[in-house]
């Protein structure tokens, strides 16, 4: 690797933590020594790249930095490319154009070899035929809901059909190959619950807002051994 890509790879990675990344864990990353790393620290400071921190205590990167415009790897353009696809595939159709959107913008500024691999990348996303697999009519409304941490008002029907009204905090939306899933705080069950989106019906906003505890509560939704409801 490069000492120029080296630098930005170790910028990229401070990006990515919130909290302070050692020289031993960008070093394993990076396939280089904390000798190498320590070095780049230093260099990366002198250019006025606002790193915080020193060697044994971790670094990070204040924030508000912006990297001047990157050259894709092959890989980024593969990664982009197959996210894409998943999220035009597993999207409801606001995501899908958005994800066209990116791909078309990307391949805008791509040199042609790149430009190529995007065309032709063989990393693809069948398309689903399975009724199972519908997002339900309000993918829009639960995507802001996340988004925006805006309770909403929901019917949701059960295997028989049999509805039930519920007030829910939104906290994430779980996009599998069979189901999509609103991964929420049921007010009714007083508990984390999954719902199935496509049984989700007549949602509407509240607006009222909540704190999702500077994301503890989707990490105990995650955690927790929740069940669809």
């Amino acid at each position: 690797m490069r000492r120029a890509d080296r630098l930005l790879q170790i910028v990229q990675a401070l990006r990515r933590h919130r909290g302070p990344v050692t020289a031993q864990a960008l070093a394993d990353e990076l396939e280089v020594s904390r000798r190498t790393i320590y070095r780049d620290m230093l260099d990366l400071q002198a250019g006025l790249v606002p790193i915080e921190g020193e060697a044994g205590v971790g670094y990070v990167l204040r924030p508000g930095y912006d990297l001047p415009p990157l050259m894709f790897t092959v890989e980024e353009v593969e990664a982009i490319v197959l996210g894409a696809r998943l999220a035009r595939d597993r999207g409801d159709a606001g995501l899908a154009r958005a994800a066209d959107d990116v791909l078309a913008k990307v391949a805008a500024v791509l040199p042609p070899p790149l430009a190529t691999v995007m065309e032709r990348s063989a990393l693809l996303v069948p398309s689903r035929t399975d009724d199972e697999a519908a997002f339900g009519q309000h993918m829009p409304v639960l995507r802001r809901a996340v988004r925006e941490r805006t309770k909403l008002a929901i019917g949701y029907a059960n295997t028989s059909g049999a509805v039930t009204e519920r007030v829910v905090w939104p906290l994430a939306l779980l996009f599998f190959s069979n189901v999509t899933l609103l991964g929420s705080w049921c007010e009714l069950r007083s508990a984390y619950r999954f719902f199935r989106t496509d049984r989700i019906t007549s949602p509407w906003a509240t607006g009222q807002r909540f704190d999702t505890g500077n994301g503890a509560m989707l990490d105990a939704l995650m955690e927790n051994d929740c069940t669809q409801s």
